[in-house]
């Protein structure tokens, strides 16, 4: 990771190797908080900017409301501190990540009096698959380990405990040799990968997992909306293990993954082996339209 100036903490911005919290902090230890990952992209005219700012801040908060987390801050004050820590440490592009945590000062699983703390950093990212892995597709396993139950870990929130089921099956499938993990839901359909939502397409129309027990991307409403508009028939539904092996296409979605092919999976090849029509179709839009290329998704852009 490239250390940038300054982050922004509960309203202030600190110096990178000042923004530090105590080994008491409350999300350390039980893993109740709550974030979010944010892109910002140089556009074709010079400008930067953040994409679906709104969208993401309004996730943020949604998971705080579930988390039963109050906010010491508004939406709009976080969103500007997003735009503010961008522009103080003279990012034009790169990852964003907001942070809600219960501070320091109570322990236990019940705390009254704990702070609600805020944090905002960002710091220059690429290809989070690899640039290979966006031009020619990634090799995935399906994992061992089962995704959330929708009365297990509160699905639709972003949050940090969550997360360690997606840490323990990207470990399982890296180390035996893959890119990325596949997860089942708890009955045996695919749900999502470690950090991205997945698409097959199957005689020229795309299919991916249904947003009941996944959590709704953000980027998977992009390219949702790009399909759409380009008169691909989408159908969101669930689907099977060996459905997805005999699928002509299959990608990934995700503010860090963008939008990645992938052309194996359990070591069989997906169609041709290679990014299908369908994914460069859309993988073409939603790179142009994130550089400010398209106009009418030029909506989806808060310039800094």
């Amino acid at each position: 990771m490239e250390k940038v100036e300054k982050i922004w903490m509960d309203g202030k911005l600190v110096n990178w190797d000042d923004a530090n919290v105590h080994v008491l902090t409350h999300t350390l230890h039980y893993g109740m908080g709550v974030f979010e990952g944010i892109r910002c992209y140089k556009c074709e005219d010079g400008s930067s900017a953040v994409l679906k700012l709104k969208e993401h801040v309004d996730r943020l908060f949604m998971s705080a409301s579930i988390g039963m987390m109050e906010v010491p801050f508004t939406r709009e004050e976080v969103s500007n501190a997003i735009i503010e820590t961008l522009r103080v440490n003279k990012l034009e592009a790169g990852y964003i990540r907001p942070l809600i945590f219960i501070g320091d000062g109570e322990m236990g699983l019940y705390v009254k009096s704990a702070p609600i703390r805020v944090t905002i950093a960002c710091w220059p990212w690429g290809a989070y698959l690899g640039e290979d892995g966006l031009a020619n597709g990634i090799r995935a396993k399906i994992s061992s380990f089962t995704r959330h139950h929708v009365n297990v870990g509160m699905t639709k929130a972003k949050i940090c405990g969550n997360y360690v089921n997606s840490i323990l099956a990207k470990k399982e499938v890296v180390m035996a040799g893959y890119d990325e993990a596949i997860l089942l839901d708890a009955e045996g359909y695919i749900s999502e990968a470690s950090g991205e939502n997945i698409f097959i397409v199957k005689d020229g129309v795309i299919k991916t997992t249904p947003p009941t027990s996944i959590l709704k991307g953000i980027t998977r409403d992009a390219a949702l909306q790009i399909a759409k508009d380009s008169g691909i028939e989408v159908v969101e539904q669930r689907f099977t293990r060996d459905e997805l092996y005999m699928a002509d296409e299959c990608f990934f979605t995700g503010t860090a993954a963008e939008l990645t092919p992938v052309r194996e999976v359990d070591d069989r090849t997906i169609g041709t082996g290679k990014p299908g029509p369908i994914t460069k179709t859309v993988q073409t839009a939603y790179f142009d339209a994130i550089h400010g290329k398209i106009d009418k998704y030029k909506e989806w852009l808060t310039v800094i």
